[in-house]
């Protein structure tokens, strides 16, 4: 591929927009070692595939030779992005977050070369920012902008409170720009609004305004909601190849081409012979599995995902049980089957495990469940939802 082809790459694969794209691409193709950022609010440690899809997005501009500039919000993770909130998020302490972060950086070795990495804490311009200067800050944005904000309307509309720090939030992650001096920042759709904030800033503060790339938000394995770990419908980095393969094999038919283009490095023009296939007959089943192996390869080894792949046929096409089989610890004994269920993960609510059970989709030690009152039966119980999900209960 030559370089102006990875530049266009760069410019349209796995891309929702681009502001503004004839001057990106002019960068781009002048040369110049761009300064790209990443802004990441530390408030959770673990990741999954949803935040690796604007990692991988990085990932291309560094193999292009540009300077990686990943800003963590060592301050602004106190405050907490409002963003796609019903309600104003509880505060973290600089700690916390810088531990978080730690392990953040960890995980997206997975995905970026972080020896060249420059890391930036933004406590570290906010923590001596005077008043006078968050008055000037803040004489950027009116409040009439702010509640154009669909979070913000949302809000209103159902009578919730909205705090006025919360304004603050898209105006300090737009300054963490012109620290930086930032010429291109990426970040999620649901970003764009504070994306946008940084262009308006650094013009005020006289910089050029930074160019923008959104990436699409990766639904999870439900197929609706985007990818999170509080939905349970998420792939984590950290799962294991067999749990990771297991996973992706669970998603949705419609997804699979959109997680060819996000989450893997197989080329376009093999994904579009990829989409071709599926729309003449071939077995979503077989395609996916490639996706499986190609996913758990970028996060483990090719050797591994083999493995992954073979366990999973035999779990599921032999009926064979996994031989790593999850153990989970549950205080006392006689508790319904239902309320371990959810504390397993294996379902994400009560009523979602009686529609399981319901459905005849719970077995108990290999036997279906039937009662939607049925108690976790003594001793070491193997508990399997559906086909893919399972677990041993270990009663203490």
């Amino acid at each position: 591929m030559t370089n102006k082809e990875k530049i266009e790459q760069v410019l349209t694969r796995g891309v929702s927009e681009v502001l503004v794209k004839d001057n990106l691409r002019k960068k781009l193709l002048s040369g110049k070692k761009l300064r790209v950022k990443l802004g990441i609010d530390p408030s959770g440690a673990d990741l999954h595939l949803g935040h690796m899809v604007v990692l991988r997005k990085l990932r291309e501009f560094q193999e292009l030779g540009h300077q990686i500039v990943l800003v963590v919000g060592t301050f602004t993770g106190q405050i907490g992005d409002p963003t796609g909130k019903m309600e104003a998020r509880p505060p973290k302490t600089e700690a916390e977050l810088q531990k978080n972060a730690e392990h953040y950086v960890e995980q997206a070795a997975k995905m970026i070369d972080t020896d060249d990495l420059e890391i930036r804490p933004n406590s570290e311009w906010f923590n001596d920012m005077t008043f006078k200067e968050v008055i000037r800050l803040a004489s950027s944005f009116t409040a009439q902008q702010m509640m154009h904000r669909d979070m913000f309307k949302q809000r209103v509309k159902q009578k919730q409170e909205i705090y006025l720090h919360e304004f603050m939030y898209p105006l300090m992650q737009g300054y963490d720009s012109v620290e930086l001096k930032a010429d291109v920042e990426l970040g999620g759709t649901d970003q764009t609004f504070n994306l946008l904030a940084g262009r308006t800033i650094q013009e005020m503060y006289g910089q050029n305004p930074q160019n923008i790339v959104t990436v699409p938000i990766l639904e999870g394995t439900d197929g609706v909601q985007k990818m999170g770990k509080s939905l349970n419908n998420y792939i984590g980095v950290l799962d294991t190849p067999e749990n990771m393969f297991g996973r992706v094999m669970s998603i949705s038919d419609e997804l699979i081409i959109k997680y060819f283009e996000l989450t893997t490095f197989v080329s376009t023009e093999e994904i579009k012979e990829l989409k071709k296939s599926l729309k003449t007959g071939e077995n979503p089943r077989n395609v996916k599995a490639r996706l499986g192996k190609e996913i758990v390869t970028i996060y483990h080894s090719e050797e591994q995902a083999q493995k992954a792949l073979e366990a999973f046929d035999s779990v599921f096409k032999e009926g064979a049980l996994p031989e790593d089989i999850p153990e989970v610890e549950i205080e006392g004994k006689g508790g319904l089957l239902v309320d371990a269920l959810v504390t397993a993960k294996l379902v994400s609510s009560k009523s979602e495990a009686r529609r399981m059970i319901e459905q005849g989709a719970v077995k108990m030690n290999q036997e279906k469940v039937s009662g939607i009152d049925t108690g976790l039966a003594a001793g070491e119980v193997i508990v399997q939802v559906g086909k893919r999900k399972i677990a041993k209960f270990i009663q203490k």
